[in-house]
């Protein structure tokens, strides 16, 4: 959401991004509303009508008043799956894991065919030191002929598995998302780190040259490469690694953190 960017590193990204998907998600349900058109009930449409309001709350942080909008909300409509999705949403941001579990598994029920919830349910599973449990949801999203994007599934469960320190599955994992779509910035950074953190240098570097001689950099894979050349000894990579993290993204917190590594080692040679 890094280890450089653990899970742990991942996790307010991951949990931005869930909380996006979550509230997307119920944003558009407006215009399912209007296509349902008067097949839907008076207790339907009071359920929508709060859904929304608490996901306005929730956006803005109002926890109390979004726990209120929600709840009544699933009192009129308590079979729809987006409520107790956001619904876990709120209670994961209260700290109340068991409604947590219990909305999410009320939410997949209902909607068994939502590649999305499994995913976001992984999330919040793996940010909670549930592993095994994390995994498995995030393959069930992943083999999931409806989802869009399964390399990010299996990106996701690499991460989870690296945070647990299961890295040759968290390597089978990288490799899977990297099939699916080489470009996959993200799993190539993890996976070049992973391995440059295992000491396979050589193997890290395979990664960081495939990607980089294919696709546009981040700031987080030319960091990456910033080290693992200095770790190999390669002065002229590294050199030309730092140039283009410097060119590229001036601005960025991993320029930052380069400068502040150059600085320490000036005041500590030693």
């Amino acid at each position: 959401m890094k280890l450089a960017r653990s899970f742990s590193g991942l996790a307010a990204l991951a949990a931005v991004a869930l909380l996006a998907a979550a509230l997307t998600a119920c944003g558009t349900t407006g215009n399912g509303a209007q296509l349902r058109g008067d097949k839907q009930t008076n207790a339907e449409k009071a359920g929508e009508l709060n859904k929304q309001l608490g996901t306005e709350y929730l956006k803005k942080g109002n926890l109390a008043l979004a726990k209120e909008k929600l709840e009544r909300a699933e009192k009129y409509n308590p079979r729809d799956p987006e409520i107790h999705s956001v619904l876990a949403v709120l209670y994961a941001r209260l700290g109340i894991p068991k409604e947590v579990d219990d909305h999410y598994k009320t939410a997949i029920r209902l909607a068994p065919k939502d590649p999305e919830i499994s995913n976001n349910y992984a999330v919040y599973l793996c940010r909670n030191g549930r592993t095994d449990e994390g995994v498995r949801r995030f393959l069930e999203a992943a083999q999931n002929p409806l989802y869009r994007t399964p390399e990010l599934a299996y990106s996701n469960a690499g991460v989870c598995l690296r945070s647990a320190k299961k890295y040759e599955e968290a390597a089978a994992s990288f490799t899977r998302a990297l099939q699916i779509r080489p470009n996959n910035a993200e799993a190539a950074f993890q996976f070049a780190d992973l391995e440059l953190e295992r000491g396979d240098l050589a193997k890290s570097r395979q990664i960081i040259d495939k990607y980089l001689g294919m696709y546009d950099a981040t700031p987080d894979l030319l960091l990456t490469a910033v080290r693992l050349t200095r770790a190999q000894g390669d002065r002229v990579a590294e050199d030309k690694y730092t140039r283009r993290l410097r060119v590229e993204f001036p601005n960025s917190q991993q320029l930052r953190t380069l400068n502040e590594s150059a600085a320490a080692t000036e005041r500590n040679p030693g």
